[in-house]
């Protein structure tokens, strides 16, 4: 599969050969879903916590004697029955909510979603992306710019707002790149090493760096 590759002018500059066995694969929405499910549900912490009968403060002593004060019988007033007594089958932070998932599948929902912003056009290859300085101004300029020539313009509500929510991926470690985009809204830079479903999914447009190409097909092990 051939795709052209542009520059940060937002000019194509040439063609590459992408890799079928990995950009151009067989879409499965059930296994993207299943997988972009467990991804969220691994990544949650349990926040909501109850307060077991044994863990309310206070209710040391008996409210009052067994017999003879026509009442029924407690032996403390943090029993679940009284108003402010523990929590009986509450919610507690030591839930677990992972699920787990097949490597292979988890490998597949990557591949399929690349697949997908590939066979949408909404991936768009660069072939350079350097940031002089880390400045959001001189992100959004360049990225404003960019997307307006390859994909059309779109309304910006202010001056930190390119228009469109995309990812960018890049071979390695860019700080001045992470700086400068840190505060444009729906805007992620990720490694090409660390591309997860998740944010594949998530982010409706792809920006990747030509070097990144050839990591991915490192990472996965596919020889063209």
């Amino acid at each position: 599969m051939k795709y052209p590759v542009y520059n940060i002018q937002g000019e194509k500059v040439k063609e590459i050969d992408l890799n079928d066995s990995i950009f151009n694969i067989e879409v499965k929405p059930e296994v993207i879903h299943e997988v972009v499910v467990a991804q969220m549900a691994n990544s949650r912490k349990p926040v909501a916590h109850t307060k077991t009968r044994g863990e309310v403060k206070g209710g040391g002593r008996k409210p009052w004697r067994q017999k003879g004060t026509g009442r029924a019988r407690h032996g403390s007033i943090r029993s679940p029955l009284w108003i402010g007594g523990g929590v009986v089958f509450g919610p507690r932070n030591d839930r677990n909510f992972s699920k787990k998932i097949n490597k292979k599948i988890r490998k597949k929902a990557i591949l399929m979603a690349l697949s997908d912003r590939f066979s949408e056009s909404s991936a768009v290859i660069v072939d350079n992306l350097d940031i002089n300085t880390p400045k959001t101004k001189e992100a959004v300029s360049i990225f404003s710019n960019f997307f307006d020539k390859v994909f059309g313009s779109e309304d910006k509500k202010d001056i930190n707002s390119i228009g469109y929510k995309f990812l960018i991926v890049t071979p390695d470690t860019n700080e001045n790149l992470i700086l400068a985009v840190r505060n444009i809204p729906k805007v992620k830079v990720i490694r090409a090493d660390s591309l997860n479903t998740k944010d594949l999914v998530d982010f409706p447009k792809l920006v990747i760096l030509e070097d990144s190409i050839k990591v991915i097909e490192d990472i996965y092990q596919v020889s063209k």
